[in-house]
C-alpha cells in the first residue's frame, strides 16, 4: 500500500502522533524531526555584522521556544 503524502512529503503516521500524545519520548522526537525544516524556516533571521554584511542564521532561541510549544501542544491534546 502506498503511503499518504502531501505536496510530495510523506505524512507522519497517526500511530506516531498517538504515541507522542501518550508521552513516548521517541515519538515526540520523531514529530520534532518531521517539523524541523518548517521550524527552521520560521526562525531564519538575517543579521548584519559591524561592516554591514548580511548573514542568514537560524535563531536558536526562537527555535527552542517553538519546539517547546509544539511539545506542549502534543502532550496537552489528551
Amino acid at each position: 500500500m502506498k503511503k499518504p503524502t502531501y505536496k510530495g512529503k510523506e505524512l507522519l503516521p497517526l500511530s506516531v502522533i498517538d504515541a507522542a500524545r501518550d508521552g513516548d519520548s521517541q515519538a515526540v522526537d520523531q514529530v520534532l524531526r518531521y517539523y524541523e525544516g518548517y521550524i527552521n524556516k520560521l526562525c531564519t533571521r538575517t543579521l548584519y555584522d559591524s561592516d554591514g554584511q548580511p548573514h542568514v542564521r537560524v535563531d536558536e532561541y526562537m527555535k527552542r521556544r517553538l519546539e517547546i510549544k509544539l511539545i506542549h501542544s502534543i502532550v496537552s491534546m489528551s
